[in-house]
């Protein structure tokens, strides 16, 4: 990824937290930002795939979900393209809750919080991998806004800096956003937000030892099942390649 890009990126992902940052401290802040990340990196990728499998060309994520939504709004395809996006993702998001659709409704002036917990919900029951993912994040936190309407406008606010990212097609997205968020949440907040984060340079030093001489070692892999060292894995990834 670009310097200017990944500074950029880093940006967008500041600027949502801080629109948190004077309502709650970063330990619960925290499972705003990095649930959202989450979400929309579900969605940007499922939008693409849909492309792909359709054989569309599609220049942002505004032309993939206009495919998607057409796609699933036909008869003839909808129930093979279900199927086949369960099989490649272990889940669907309907047309109306991806977080591309959100957007739109956001800037209509007709979002409602109740989309995204249903989205959140949809997913969480799509299958056991996805159980209880977005539990920590409360939408009608009083946090938020003493009402619905201002904690729908706190929610959009930060949907709103994290549109700008696709996920899909900006390298490793996920891993660098995770790492970037969860090194400054320990800063913010000490040890209580970032007790479970390794600097990169440490983790970096990790795997260069794990891997010394296995690097050309047929079958040999890396393999971390911590969904929260993602990117440590990343890091091993990259060191392999």
């Amino acid at each position: 990824m670009a310097k200017e890009q990944t500074k950029t990126i880093y940006q967008s992902l500041w600027n949502s937290a801080d629109i948190l940052r004077s309502k709650m401290d970063a330990s619960e802040y925290k499972n705003y930002t990095l649930g959202l990340i989450f979400y929309k990196y579900l969605s940007d990728n499922m939008l693409h795939h849909v492309a792909e499998l359709l054989e569309k060309q599609v220049n942002d994520l505004k032309e993939a979900q206009e495919v998607y939504t057409e796609a699933f709004n036909d008869p003839e395809i909808k129930s093979d393209l279900i199927d086949e996006l369960k099989f490649d993702f272990s889940y669907v998001i309907e047309p109306e809750l991806t977080f591309t659709a959100l957007m739109q409704s956001i800037y209509k002036g007709q979002f409602q919080l109740e989309d995204l917990a249903q989205a959140f919900r949809n997913i969480e029951q799509s299958s056991e991998l996805f159980e209880d993912l977005f539990e920590d994040i409360d939408l009608y936190s009083k946090k938020l806004g003493a009402s619905v309407q201002k904690q729908n406008q706190t929610i959009s606010a930060v949907m709103k800096e994290l549109a700008t990212i696709d996920m899909a097609h900006q390298g490793d997205v996920l891993g660098d956003a995770y790492e970037y968020l969860i090194g400054e949440f320990a800063s913010d907040s000490g040890k209580k937000a970032g007790e479970f984060y390794t600097p990169q340079p440490v983790s970096t030093l990790m795997t260069q030892i794990v891997l010394h001489g296995k690097k050309d070692k047929k079958g040999f892999t890396v393999y971390e099942r911590i969904i929260q060292k993602m990117i440590q894995f990343n890091k091993a990834q990259r060191y392999c390649a």
